[in-house]
């Protein structure tokens, strides 16, 4: 890995970590934006992938960031993102939670974190659309993904239904 690479890591992903109100999911639109359109490390495809492959595993959902790194940069790579990604919101957190603590039960509090939920769901929204566009490549899987939506959304059925059609689908068109 160059130390070009090396820094495009460290400030891409150091600065997506600062406005990643609602998770590291929430901030996938700008992830993709970075990988994808302004450096083209990835294609669509390789960035629906490498998600799909870090939702799959046990842990948080920022471990795909690791995975554009090891992409982009081998062990190196990965360390680097995951580092650059969790340092500055882990500092940002501890502070904040130090702050809360003692401006508890605050009048403007309760309302600017009242004001960050419809953030964070529109920024997980935006998540959801930048996936379907890099998987939706046919009327097949489009209509998998709509229907997938509509069935997690209208049914209290476990989302695991979803994989397991999805997988049986996947399988049947291979």
């Amino acid at each position: 890995m160059t130390a070009t690479i090396f820094w495009q890591l460290v400030l891409g992903f150091g600065a997506i970590s600062l406005v990643s109100v609602g998770g590291g999911i929430a901030v996938l639109p700008e992830m993709h934006r970075l990988v994808v359109d302004v450096h083209g490390w990835m294609s669509d495809a390789d960035f629906a992938r490498r998600f799909a492959l870090a939702q799959a595993a046990p842990g948080p959902n920022v471990l795909v960031v690791g995975l554009f790194g090891w992409h982009v940069g081998g062990v190196l790579g990965m360390l680097t993102a995951t580092l650059a990604m969790t340092l500055p919101t882990s500092f940002m957190a501890f502070g904040f939670s130090r702050l809360r603590a003692r401006l508890s039960g605050r009048f403007w509090l309760r309302v600017v974190e009242r004001g960050l939920v419809p953030i964070a769901v529109g920024l997980i929204g935006a998540s959801g659309l930048i996936l379907a566009q890099g998987t939706a490549t046919g009327w097949l899987p489009a209509v998998v993904t709509a229907a997938s939506a509509v069935f997690v959304w209208r049914t209290d059925f476990s989302p695991l239904w979803v994989l397991g059609a999805g997988a049986i689908i996947g399988l049947a068109f291979l």
